[in-house]
C-alpha cells in the first residue's frame, strides 16, 4: 500500500473513530460510505478464523501478511486519532452547539443513502422489501425504552456480542444498544472504577463483556462476509435501510424526555433542580421542529452544516476505493 493510500486511510479511520464519540452514530456508517466496509469486513474474519499457532509456525511476517496487518494498522491507528479528535471537539461541540452538530450527521445520513442505493446493481420487489425492513427494523430500535438489566456474567457476555455486531452496523450505535439492553451504566462504570479506583474486581466483568464483543464479531464478520459474496444486492439494501431507520436518532431539534443517572441506574422524567449535566445520560428524546426546541436552535449553522454533510460523502465517495488483500478476501 504506497503512501497516497495508507493518508487517505487513516483519514477514513480517523472518520470513523470521531463518528463513535457521537452517541447514535456508527463507525459503520463512515466505512460503508468510504468504501472500505466489505474490507473491513473480510479483514476481521481472517483475523478471526486464523489458527493461535500461525504466528509461531510460519512467522510473524506471514500472519501479518493474512490478516492484511498493514491495512489494518492504518485503519486502526486513524480510528486512535479520531476517537482523541472526537473526544476533545465533537464532545464539546455536542454540549454547546448541538442541532449543529446533528445536522451534518443527518446531511450525512441522507447523502450516504442515496450513495448507496446507487451502487444497487438491480432492484427488485424483493430487494425493496428489504429496504423497508432493515428502515423498519432501525427505526423501531431508535423508538425503544431502555432496559434495567441485572448484571451476570451470560447476560454480560451476550450484551458483548451484540453490541459488537451493532458496532459495525451501519446507522446503528453500540453505546445504544448497550442502553437498549440496561447494561451501558453497568459496562461504563466497571471501566471507570477500573480506570480511576484501580478496582480489579470489574475485571471479570469486562474480561467476560471483551469474550462477547470478540465472539459476537467473530460470528458477525464471517456472517456478513458470506452475505456480500452470495447477495450483495439484497445485503446492501438491508444496511441501507439501517441507514434510512436510524434517521429518527439523529434529527437535528430533540428534546429530552428521559434521563439516566449514571451512577445510581435511576430513569427520570425530569432533572433535579440545580442537577449536574455530567452526572445523567439522555434516554429518550423527543423530534420537534426548530420553534419548539427548548434551546437555541442554531437554525442558520444547521443549515449549513447540513449541506456540509451532504457535500462530504460526495468528497469520501470520490476516493479510490481500497482493494482488500487477496487473504483478506478468502
Amino acid at each position: 500500500m504506497d503512501s497516497r493510500r495508507r493518508f487517505y486511510l487513516a483519514l477514513k479511520g480517523m472518520a470513523m473513530g470521531m463518528a463513535e464519540v457521537v452517541p447514535g452514530v456508527s463507525g459503520g456508517t463512515i466505512a460503508f460510505i468510504t468504501g472500505i466496509y466489505e474490507t473491513l469486513i473480510n479483514t476481521i474474519k481472517t483475523v478471526t478464523r486464523l489458527p493461535l499457532g500461525t504466528i509461531r509456525k510460519e512467522g510473524f511476517r506471514s500472519f501479518w501478511q493474512k490478516v492484511n496487518g498493514a491495512w489494518l494498522f492504518t485503519l486502526i491507528a486513524g480510528m486512535f486519532i479520531g476517537i482523541v479528535i472526537g473526544v476533545l471537539g465533537i464532545s464539546y461541540l455536542l454540549e454547546h452547539y448541538p442541532p449543529v452538530i446533528w445536522s451534518f450527521f443527518f446531511g450525512l445520513i441522507i447523502s450516504s443513502c442515496i450513495y448507496m442505493l446507487r451502487k444497487i446493481e438491480h432492484f427488485s420487489i424483493s430487494i425493496l422489501v428489504l429496504l423497508l425492513i432493515g428502515s423498519v427494523v432501525a427505526y423501531c430500535i431508535t423508538c425503544m425504552t431502555p432496559a434495567v438489566a441485572t448484571p451476570n456474567y451470560f447476560f454480560t457476555f451476550l450484551a458483548g456480542a451484540i453490541a459488537i455486531c451493532a458496532l459495525i452496523l451501519p446507522g446503528i450505535s453500540g453505546s445504544f444498544i448497550l442502553l437498549l439492553l440496561g447494561m451501558y451504566t453497568t459496562i461504563v462504570g466497571a471501566v471507570k472504577s477500573l480506570l480511576t479506583d484501580q478496582d480489579v474486581s470489574q475485571l471479570p466483568m469486562l474480561m467476560i463483556f471483551g469474550l462477547g464483543c470478540f465472539s459476537g464479531l467473530a460470528l458477525f464478520s464471517n456472517l456478513l462476509s458470506w452475505t456480500f459474496q452470495k447477495y450483495k444486492n439484497a445485503t446492501l439494501a438491508i444496511l441501507t435501510g439501517f441507514m434510512i431507520g436510524s434517521l429518527n436518532r439523529i434529527w437535528p431539534w430533540r428534546n429530552p424526555i428521559l434521563w439516566l443517572e449514571e451512577e445510581t441506574g435511576v430513569q427520570l422524567q425530569m432533572l433535579p433542580s440545580g442537577a449536574d449535566l455530567e452526572d445523567f445520560k439522555i434516554l429518550i428524546e423527543e423530534n420537534v421542529w426548530y420553534a419548539s426546541y427548548g434551546e437555541e436552535p442554531y437554525v442558520l449553522l444547521s443549515v449549513v452544516a447540513f449541506i456540509v454533510g451532504l457535500a462530504t460523502v460526495l468528497f469520501l465517495g470520490s476516493k479510490e476505493k481500497e482493494p482488500g488483500s487477496a487473504a483478506a478476501q478468502k
